[in-house]
């Protein structure tokens, strides 16, 4: 998994981005209009800027980093033949097209369902793991805190994918927590709510998770 796709170009795409440059990936971003970013993209050497379906062709891994409202169009761009087999790390969550009220997000998914679960339902053969999605961008790639690793809670219906996935969290600097299949990301999703109240309230957003055992 030397060759990173990432379907995206905006704030969490890019922070990957360098984050897997910076750990030695080749890297390839897939956006609709890629002269938008070119000047971006040439500050950071190596890395190329294509089609989402030259993008989905390229990746031995892909990334899915856009607005959870995007996210099926994205992968239908993509085309289905090329990401078929290959794990795709979802940061995404279904945010409504709304204010939060009281601090609190809302969801277009309902109780019961996930935007995860229905993205591995419209691509069956490819190999959702959902990542990053409870954590602010800037805090994505070797974030620190004293020394203390924070912890990315995963999940998918593909062990070989989710260790993928853990190898790139171990070079990131994060504490992996698998919690099991793609029904799990109901839960996991709803991290992103709670992890943005303090943020909503107080205007802080350099915090992340921490799953304590004994």
């Amino acid at each position: 998994m030397k060759k990173i796709g990432i379907l995206g170009s905006g704030m969490v795409a890019k922070a990957l981005a360098v984050g897997f440059i910076k750990h030695g990936f080749s890297v390839m971003m897939g956006t609709r209009e890629p002269g938008k970013i070119n000047d971006w993209a040439a500050a950071h050497p190596g890395l190329l800027v294509r089609s989402f379906s030259e993008t989905a062709k390229y990746g031995d891994a892909l990334v899915l980093a856009v607005k959870g409202t995007a996210a099926s169009t994205v992968l239908a761009l993509a085309g289905g033949a090329h990401l078929a087999g290959k794990t795709i790390m979802d940061t995404t969550n279904p945010i409504a097209d709304a204010p939060p009220v009281n601090h609190v997000l809302s969801f277009f998914t309902v109780a019961g369902e996930s935007l995860m679960e229905k993205l591995q339902s419209e691509y069956p053969e490819a190999k959702f793991v959902k990542v990053f999605n409870s954590v602010g961008n800037p805090l994505m790639v070797n974030p620190d805190f004293d020394g203390i690793k924070p912890t990315m809670f995963i999940c998918g219906n593909d062990a070989g994918a989710k260790q993928e996935v853990k190898e790139v969290l171990d070079l990131f600097g994060w504490e992996t927590e698998d919690l099991g299949s793609d029904r799990s990301a109901e839960c996991i999703e709803s991290l992103c709510i709670l992890w943005c109240i303090p943020g909503f309230m107080h205007n802080t957003w350099m915090h992340a998770f921490k799953l304590l055992k004994k």
